[in-house]
């Protein structure tokens, strides 16, 4: 079942693992759609540095672009893939309980990207190159990040214990991403069929 500390745990054990070797993520069971989709951030935090070069050429900055877009949508698939999984588990809902407005999935996403602010912070309390100041500052959020990760798994538990009790329920929001979609995003439809476009 859910247990947002464990969560955390193994978000943290492989953001440490990732940073050393480039292992694959297979999602079947619910700690392992967690996995993956917490990998999905991982490679997706990396692309948005590598976007933020001022040394990069406009080839490079579009591959990383393209590299955001799909990182991006496996991201939000995971997170839908962990709410399904999670209503399953849920079994029958209260339908006259109180609606839930984020889901279980968003805030494991929310817990993953903390999980990395958290990595990329600590290793800059240890940076040698930096100054003692800065040092201190990181720090300083490096105990805001913890504390705020600590309430969100908190909240998470909580949450689950009120499904199962039957106190609060939550649906499968669809992300309906529209950027990616072929059909749906005018560039691309265009550019896939500029007579039509014209004669539109």
């Amino acid at each position: 079942m859910l247990s947002a500390f464990a969560i955390a745990a193994m978000q943290d054990d492989r953001t440490r693992m990732w940073h050393e070797t480039k292992e694959a993520v297979h999602a079947d069971s619910l700690m392992q759609i967690a996995e993956a989709q917490h990998r999905a951030n991982f490679d997706l935090w990396h692309e948005e540095d590598k976007a933020r070069d001022p040394g990069a050429s406009d080839a490079e900055i579009a591959a990383v672009k393209h590299a955001i877009d799909r990182l991006n949508q496996r991201r939000n698939d995971l997170v839908e893939k962990l709410d399904a999984q999670l209503l399953e588990l849920a079994g029958d809902q209260n339908i006259n309980a109180p609606l839930h407005s984020e889901t279980p999935g968003l805030i494991i996403d929310r817990l993953s990207i903390l999980a990395l602010k958290i990595y990329h912070t600590e290793d800059e309390t240890r940076r040698e190159s930096a100054t003692e100041a800065h040092r201190q500052k990181n720090e300083a959020r490096l105990a805001v990040l913890k504390e705020q990760r600590n309430d969100l798994a908190g909240c998470l538990d909580a949450l689950w214990a009120e499904v199962l009790a039957g106190t609060r329920r939550f649906k499968l929001y669809r992300q309906m991403k529209m950027y990616n979609d072929p059909e749906l995003n005018p560039i691309i439809y265009r550019a896939a069929s500029p007579a039509k476009a014209e004669a539109g």
